[in-house]
């Protein structure tokens, strides 16, 4: 888990760091666009989604971090985004605000604009945790986790408490630390048993 982070706003720093806002339901492209016209720079990642009815389906772009829009910098111009219409209030770390570090933004920024096939996934902080070592992704870490024959690599933001998951081949992943006790994946995903110098039998096997 990384330590929390506030915003440093001293030499200009909060000008440099993200931080997210918390919006209402089904506003978060409205909000987005909004202060992107104001000129701060937003990021708002999508994915989609595919809508079936009887006669027909539609593809939907939806929030990956449903209510959450990220910002970086603007903290001097605080009141003119909080009081942006559709803008709940912004991510607080006790009575400041918080930070999201840099290279949990940049790997969900790198995922997106790659047009992985991605998704939201349920909050997890244990497990395999891997790095991926070829392709557009390489040198982004995350968990290794499996559902019936596809592999999953999880993205955490640890400050939402929220993740996202991508398809990845098992083969594109190497281990970067030992893996927790058995029984903390989510039902429905195999659980691991050690980590050695690869992944274990009871991950790999199908």
């Amino acid at each position: 888990m990384l330590a929390p982070h506030v915003v440093d706003d001293s030499a200009g720093k909060g000008d440099l760091q993200w931080w997210a806002l918390y919006t209402r339901h089904q506003h978060e492209k409205v909000v987005a666009d909004m202060l992107d016209a104001k000129g701060f720079e937003v990021f708002l990642p999508l994915y989609d989604s595919i809508r079936r009815w009887k006669d027909r389906q539609k593809v939907l772009s939806l929030p990956l971090f449903p209510c959450y829009v990220f910002v970086r910098g603007g903290i001097r111009g605080r009141l003119q985004i909080i009081t942006t219409p559709g803008v709940h209030t912004v991510l607080n770390h006790g009575e400041r605000v918080a930070v999201i570090p840099e290279n949990e933004i940049e790997s969900i920024r790198r995922t997106v604009a790659g047009h992985f096939r991605m998704e939201p996934y349920p909050f997890i902080r244990c497990g395999d945790r891997v790095r991926v070592i070829r392709g557009s992704l390489q040198g982004v870490e995350g968990i290794l986790v499996r559902k019936k024959n596809q592999f999953r690599l999880v993205l955490s933001v640890d400050m939402l408490a929220k993740s996202v998951a991508v398809e990845i081949d098992s083969t594109d992943v190497e281990p970067v630390a030992p893996s927790v006790q058995p029984g903390q994946y989510a039902d429905g995903f195999t659980t691991p048993t050690v980590l050695t110098n690869r992944f274990p039998a009871s991950l790999i096997a199908g």
